[in-house]
């Protein structure tokens, strides 16, 4: 059998990663790119956990024989139908007797295959020890008002190769009370955390990062300390766009994709409830609820803006010690053509090799 550690595993060129761990795990953190290939159902694993504590380990490994014999066939025909060029990796929680069993299945089989040492467990041990050495020394923090699209502006400069770590879709949040609308219930500490060292490892080599000015916690994740001592240290890019453009970002990203989703009016329904407990002038209330009953989205948005999202962004803004230069611009594509021009003046360029 073929073992392998995690640090040789995450040199590898495009590996395949079966998962081989129950559905409930799987979806509780796993690598990313990961095809989750259970060897157990959710049910089943609950079944041998229960028997390994009343009756013991002989009787949970004969219960998980019974389980698994009959699937042996259809789960090594999924494994091999995702086989391709790259080596081939099984793991399960810690690189015990999940992985073990079935790697010898694939031999069996006539199909080779790694097994991750440590497993899972392992393989985020290794991530949360080197993740903190990993930020880059500087950062270029990415600012503006709601509405301004911080997120397209990271997203145009990633594609002119500029080392960007896009931590509202690593958290599959947008950093707001409606921030996880069409993007289903955020990703927990462990998936963000995945795709920090993922996003981390791709811009290796660059002594700086662009990222957008975050509080520490965005939705479940919270950002490591290292990464926010140097953003708050960062050089500041503020990007200045008209409130009226503002808003029609904000309707063309949160409403016009998903109003005629049945789940969306009850969703913004609770934001706007948890907004309310702050709101105190009566008068503010009144339109904001008014707006959702009319389904005004427009109309709501603007007063969101304007009474709750712009004063409580500048009081977020002093956290941060370093040069502030502001951008003025029209559009998403307008300010990060700006902002290239000002990298450019400063000397600071793109990653060559991601040109």
């Amino acid at each position: 059998m073929k073992d392998i550690t995690v640090e040789e595993f995450l040199n590898l060129k495009d590996p395949i990663v079966i998962d081989i761990r129950s559905p409930i795990e799987f979806a509780d953190g796993a690598i990313p790119g990961a095809i989750n290939v259970p060897l157990f159902t959710n049910e089943e694993r609950q079944v041998i956990g229960t028997i390994y504590k009343h009756e013991g380990q002989a009787a949970a490994k004969w219960k998980a024989m019974e389980f698994v014999s009959p699937k042996i066939p259809a789960l090594l025909k999924t494994i091999k139908s995702h086989q391709t060029d790259g080596e081939l990796i099984i793991h399960c929680w810690r690189g015990g007797m999940r992985s073990k069993a079935v790697v010898t299945f694939l031999e069996f089989a006539g199909i080779y295959a790694w097994r991750l040492e440590g497993g899972y467990k392992a393989y985020r041990h290794h991530i949360l020890e080197e993740i903190p050495s990993m930020v880059p020394e500087k950062a270029i923090v990415i600012h503006g008002m709601t509405g301004v699209g911080k997120t397209e502006v990271l997203k145009i400069l990633k594609k002119k190769g500029y080392p960007v770590l896009d931590l509202e879709e690593m958290a599959a949040h947008r950093g707001s009370i409606f921030g996880t609308i069409g993007l289903g219930e955020g990703h927990n500490q462990k998936t963000f955390d995945s795709l920090l060292f993922k996003g981390l490892t791709e811009i290796q080599g660059s002594d700086y990062c662009i990222v957008e000015a975050e509080s520490k916690r965005i939705g479940k994740a919270v950002q490591p300390e290292e990464l926010m001592d140097v953003k708050f240290k960062g050089l500041n890019m503020y990007i200045h766009s008209p409130l009226e453009q503002r808003v029609k970002h904000l309707v063309s990203e949160y409403v016009l994709p998903y109003e005629q989703e049945s789940w969306y009016e009850e969703k913004i329904s609770l934001g706007i409830e948890k907004v309310l407990k702050w709101v105190k002038d009566t008068e503010i209330s009144k339109t904001l609820t008014e707006a959702l009953n009319q389904k005004n989205y427009q109309e709501m948005i603007l007063t969101l803006l304007v009474h709750y999202y712009d004063p409580r962004y500048d009081h977020a803004r002093q956290d941060y010690t370093g040069e502030f230069i502001d951008v003025f611009a029209d559009n998403p594509v307008d300010a990060a053509e700006k902002i290239v021009t000002k990298l450019m003046e400063l000397s600071i360029p793109p990653l060559l090799n991601h040109v």
